[in-house]
């Protein structure tokens, strides 16, 4: 085998990873560095880093079935390098207990290997309930993200107003979270009269705030069933204050019994990689900007267990009040098995060129282009 003098290996062509590696390495900037979590945590010249697995975090409700210990343990054998804990009211943590169990929590989670990127809260504004001891708490455990909750439109009323007093109540949480070096992460849910589904709304109320203290939890699956393919322009737009992101996928599905006034088509909330969101492309679109946040992890489908009469509902409930109808083992399978997905796609990412741009309009019968 004849070998390669070292001047001609530099005139080889970069690999796809070498070429990110470059393209990374020029443009880490202060403008890149959209993780909270990540700012104090990752040095600058590292924050444009390519991750060989995309930071996925176990949203703890999945776990509420059992304590928090045997949750723990559950997370870090299906793969997850963190866990996002909850604290709202049915979770591990009551608000009323922050700051004795979420400490607990986060250092028996670290303890077992993992990390507390972000926790999940209800806090949509300055008054929320024990908004300031739970940003406290989390300032003293070194955790500067969480997910916030974004309030919903009154389809009765003009939306200017709305837009005005939301906006006031943005600029007072991001004014709190200065306080305590925090930063609120909304969460772009796609309900009927959800402000933020569509993730340009809610951003465009933020472009006047500092992006340290305030941005979005971007839910690549509610912004795809609200918006389709135009989740390719928003997640560029929002930039600076692309935080977290949350992965699933669904597809659309009519229902037959609904009113005749009513619009028939749901989303249903289904495996990664069964249903229609472009998780490649996201994962890959994530790489070229060298994001460090991480990735909400849920399970908001059913699946088919042996010797279970209905589908069991991954997504659960409360605390104490839900029942896990299977083995353990079994569930761990279920979680690892998107654990390995999202873990394979985000390779496979790094490898494979991006496709060629296409119209989201099919071909007529005959492959005639659309007009």
């Amino acid at each position: 085998m004849e070998r390669k003098t070292a001047n001609e290996d530099q005139l080889l062509p970069p690999s796809r990873r070498q070429a990110l590696g470059m393209l990374l390495a020029g443009t880490a900037s202060a403008n890149y560095a959209f993780s909270a979590g990540a700012q104090e945590s990752v040095p600058s010249p590292l924050k444009a880093a390519l991750r060989d697995k995309p930071y996925l975090g176990l949203v703890s409700r999945h776990i509420q079935w059992t304590d928090a210990e045997n949750g723990i343990a559950i997370a870090k054998e299906a793969g997850f390098p963190g866990i996002m804990w909850t604290v709202r009211r049915g979770a591990h943590i009551e608000p009323e207990q922050v700051e004795t169990e979420l400490p607990r929590i986060v250092r028996l989670t670290k303890a077992a290997g993992m990390e507390t990127p972000m926790i999940i809260t209800n806090i949509g504004d300055v008054t929320s309930d024990r908004a300031e001891a739970i940003l406290a708490t989390m300032q003293g455990l070194g955790i500067r993200l969480y997910r916030a909750a974004a309030p919903g439109y009154d389809y009765t009323a003009p939306f200017p107003p709305q837009y005005a007093a939301f906006k006031r109540k943005l600029a007072a949480v991001a004014k709190l979270n200065e306080k305590y070096n925090t930063t609120a992460a909304f969460h772009t849910h796609s309900y009927a009269n959800s402000i933020g589904g569509s993730a340009w709304d809610l951003w465009m109320l933020m472009t006047d705030l500092d992006p340290r203290y305030i941005g979005l939890n971007y839910d690549i699956g509610h912004v795809t069933a609200k918006g389709g393919a135009g989740w390719r322009e928003s997640i560029r737009a929002v930039g600076p204050y692309l935080h977290s992101v949350s992965v699933k996928d669904f597809y659309w599905e009519k229902e037959l019994n609904v009113p005749a006034s009513q619009w028939p088509w749901r989303c249903r909330f289904v495996r990664p990689g069964d249903g229609m969101v472009d998780i490649s492309d996201l994962f890959r679109y994530l790489q070229s900007i060298g994001f460090q946040g991480p990735a909400e992890t849920y399970f908001e489908y059913t699946v088919n267990v042996p010797g279970l009469d209905q589908p069991f509902d991954m997504l659960g409930t409360d605390y104490k009040k839900w029942k896990l109808e299977m083995p353990q083992e079994t569930f761990v399978s279920y979680l690892k098995r998107d654990v390995d997905f999202y873990n394979t796609v985000w390779r496979e990412a790094i490898t494979t060129p991006p496709p060629p741009t296409f119209s989201v309009k099919a071909a007529n019968v005959g492959g005639r282009r659309p007009e």
